[in-house]
């Protein structure tokens, strides 16, 4: 199992720096940042943009892959966005892994752009879209797709990526098309469990569900054994630092579902992800620098 961890982009970097220098030397394998405008109950807070965040990181680091958890088209285009895409593959040397999701169906990156909230289906669609052509801008020496929701029109792709053929992708899916779509795109698939679980207070219908996707995800792609299984796992009803017995636990607990990475998030003071330091650093001296 691969273990990965999330910090948001809520700190001036003076506060940031030492937290993704420390994932590094924690021993965790990635290390990942939201890719939002603003998020839930954080957004009249701080936040900054992630590509600069990461491009930032990259340059304090020298191992640890980074991505974003998860970039979607509610905001983005895929054509600027492979500019950057491809800047931050060449700065971290290689180290850069792009996780891409449909985007949600509502909140503030739609709202504070003035965007109609898509049902399921075109929603899916337009994810469909955004991740065909991100994968042609990143491989192809010029693109030209003309879509419903987005264009591109003899779209340059110079130099091209480090990686290749190109920087992998990790895929944000709970659906049929969705998944698929991470089978033919993705290096990694990535799930956060069933929307529907996320309140369950005993935890076991998040953990069952989880399973099920895994379950599922194995079906509809044929096993797709070149793709990686990532759990996003304080999505469930429990904080998984909320203590070195329970961190083992959920490691033990995606294991067993099938999954090859779990992504758990920098602990925060108070509110979201409220945890301590101590139990992160029990977590890399006990669990991470043993493996």
């Amino acid at each position: 199992m691969r273990v990965g961890i999330v910090i948001l982009p809520e700190y001036r970097w003076l506060l940031a720096e030492p937290k993704w220098r420390a994932a590094e030397t924690y021993g965790f394998d990635h290390a990942w940042t939201y890719d939002h405008i603003g998020w839930r109950s954080l957004v009249d807070g701080p936040w900054f943009d992630a590509v600069p965040t990461l491009t930032a990181a990259a340059m304090v680091t020298r191992r640890i892959r980074l991505g974003t958890m998860v970039a979607s088209p509610n905001f983005r285009h895929p054509v600027p966005f492979a500019r950057s895409l491809l800047a931050l593959d060449d700065m971290s040397g290689g180290r850069f892994t792009l996780g891409v999701g449909a985007g949600g169906i509502a909140g503030y990156d739609n709202e504070v752009l003035g965007g109609e909230t898509l049902p399921p289906k075109p929603r899916v669609d337009r994810f469909e879209e955004f991740v065909t052509q991100l994968d042609s801008l990143l491989t192809s020496e010029r693109t030209s797709i003309r879509g419903e929701y987005f264009t591109s029109v003899d779209a340059r792709s110079a130099p091209g990526c480090v990686q290749h053929p190109r920087l992998p992708f990790v895929v944000a899916a709970n659906g049929p098309r969705s998944m698929r779509l991470a089978a033919r795109f993705g290096q990694g698939w990535v799930t956060s469990g069933r929307p529907e679980d996320h309140h369950d207070e005993t935890g076991e219908a998040w953990w069952r569900g989880v399973g099920e996707l895994a379950k599922r995800f194995d079906e509809l792609v044929d096993g797709a054994a070149h793709v990686r299984r990532h759990l996003s796992v304080d999505a469930g009803p429990a904080y998984s630092l909320s203590s070195l017995e329970y961190f083992r636990e959920a490691l033990g607990r995606a294991e067993a579902a099938g999954f090859t990475d779990l992504v758990v998030h920098w602990p925060r003071p108070d509110g979201v992800y409220a945890g301590r330091m101590n139990v992160l650093e029990k977590v890399a001296a006990e669990v991470l620098a043993r493996r």
